[in-house]
């Protein structure tokens, strides 16, 4: 069993967003991952920045925020609760418009970034970051989002 909720705090309705659920179901049976939950909420740059500010004492918008209810210990629930994923729309189109790729592509990326991060996997130095961006591209790549979509 799992649970993926997305919230979209916004007006804005958009297919895109609509992907996110299942792109997170893709995930979870990609890394064999059964009896989890986990909010994805869709903001806007001000919601995000003031996240930001609060949580992490760090005042600027950032495209996604992860906060995981998991920190290095396993715990015995029926159904385990990695967390939220924070994402900002603003910065999600502001960036697939800079990197030219469409608003998909740069949702499910952020989508994977921020479920990995739930998961443990940083990039705080170059081996971590290898680690988890390979797993992020290879993710990505066997959905069928590439940076070209």
């Amino acid at each position: 069993m799992r649970e993926i909720v997305i919230n979209n705090l916004l007006d804005e309705k958009l297919n895109e967003i609509d992907e996110l659920e299942k792109l997170g179901e893709f995930i979870a049976d990609y890394l064999k991952l059964d009896n989890i939950c986990l909010s994805v909420i869709i903001v806007d740059n001000k919601t995000i920045r003031n996240i930001n500010k609060k949580y992490r004492n760090i005042d600027r918008e950032t495209d996604v925020i992860s906060f995981a209810l998991e920190d290095g210990e396993k715990v015995k629930f029926e159904m385990r609760n990695l967390g939220d994923i924070y994402i900002s729309l603003d910065k999600a189109k502001s960036q697939a418009k800079e990197y030219n790729h469409s608003l998909k592509r740069e949702l499910c990326f952020l989508l994977t970034h921020g479920f990995l991060h739930l998961l443990g996997y940083d990039h705080m130095n170059k081996e971590d970051e290898e680690i988890m961006f390979n797993l992020q591209d290879e993710i990505l790549n066997s959905y069928g989002v590439r940076r070209e979509n």
